[in-house]
């Protein structure tokens, strides 16, 4: 599998970042020899002796994700130098103090701690230090970043609270700025499913690297985005692309970015339609709809990974799979004119520009 240097940081980045929610429970109880067999075919699928990547958070299972990763790694004697691992910071866990967690109702399985955010200064290296401390020697993440600080903006009531949580934002990447100086960490990134915030955050942060969430994908790759990742790349920030399938919709999945949209509703009635023009395609061109999106999104240049996450062990391998395989030229040029991807796209078998016009004496 391709490895990317990751700036001038030291680390590589493999091709395929293992999303960890899984994990902590989302939406489902996961026992834990299923979790140790997930992690297990983590590294069982990858290159004999290469790194493995891997991102996480304090907000996934009220910490019970990154214990799950000590744990397992502890368990599989897994060599720390290969083990890459992000954990997005600003949830912090607290005891449980009522029939279900508050942090995110519904959505976390059989979990036995709450969570609150903590943001800021100090609130940010608390959730480092507890975060270190839930993961246990002899492993350490490398990656940091804020978690989801979109949806902390978007929480705002009004332009001066959406500032002042704009400052608690910022003051917290002053502090993962000082552990990157310090050594304790040795990439500072941002994550966020709205992609102008990440780029609003990397406008005064230092960044190594930069998560796209939901944004770039093959059913919506806007031009403005196309531009911004041209930016990154021009600064050497690396780009990790998730969420590459929308949510599951556009490979037959119910949801569709958090929602559940339906044929019988005006506005959504394009999604179906463009999904059953790219699955016709896909069929016809005997290409698996999981490789072209996965292929689609590690198509720009500066993207050097895709995170995919799943709670089956069996299926990091079909993740393994699909970004080591490809699509032919003729599917791209054959999506391109059937307006699945935009004609104007410029990658994966670009159009030729026109030759010049001759001139006639």
């Amino acid at each position: 599998m391709r490895q990317t240097p990751l700036g001038q940081t030291g680390l590589t980045l493999p091709a395929l970042v293992h999303g960890t929610s899984c994990l902590g429970n989302l939406y489902e109880l996961v026992e834990d020899e299923t979790k140790l067999a997930i992690v297990r075919q983590w590294f069982a699928c990858a290159d004999e002796g290469a790194a493995v990547a891997l991102d996480t958070a304090g907000k996934y299972g009220a910490g019970l994700a990154i214990e799950k990763i000590g744990e397992s790694l502890r368990r599989l004697e897994i060599d720390p130098e290969r083990v890459v691992l992000s954990n997005k910071l600003g949830w912090f866990r607290t005891p449980l103090t009522t029939p279900e967690p508050t942090f995110e109702r519904g959505v976390w399985a059989g979990i036995e701690h709450d969570a609150e955010q903590r943001l800021g200064y100090q609130g940010v290296l608390d959730c480092w230090e507890q975060g270190n401390n839930l993961l246990g020697a002899p492993y350490r993440p490398q990656l940091v970043s804020i978690h989801d600080p979109d949806e902390h903006l978007a929480g705002a009531g009004s332009k001066t609270q959406r500032d002042d949580r704009l400052g608690e934002v910022l003051e917290g990447y002053r502090a993962l700025g000082e552990l990157r100086a310090a050594g304790e960490a040795r990439a500072v990134g941002v994550g966020a499913k709205d992609w102008r915030v990440a780029r609003e955050i990397a406008e005064r942060v230092d960044l190594d690297w930069v998560m796209l969430a939901n944004s770039l994908t093959i059913h919506r790759h806007p031009s403005e985005l196309l531009a911004f990742v041209d930016e990154l790349v021009a600064k050497g920030v690396t780009i990790i692309n998730s969420a590459v399938f929308n949510a599951g919709f556009l490979v037959g999945g119910r949801y569709y970015d958090y929602r559940v949209p339906s044929k019988e509703v005006e506005a959504d009635k394009p999604l179906f339609a463009w999904r059953e023009k790219f699955l016709t395609l896909c069929r016809e061109h005997d290409v698996e709809p999981s490789v072209a999106c996965v292929r689609f999104a590690l198509s720009p240049p500066g993207v050097a990974a895709v995170a995919m996450n799943t709670s089956r062990p069996e299926r990091v391998g079909e993740n393994t799979a699909a970004v080591e395989a490809d699509a032919p030229d003729s599917f791209w040029r054959a999506a391109k004119q059937a307006g699945v991807i935009d004609a104007a796209y410029p990658y994966l078998a670009p159009t030729p520009a026109p030759s010049p016009r001759k001139m006639r004496c």
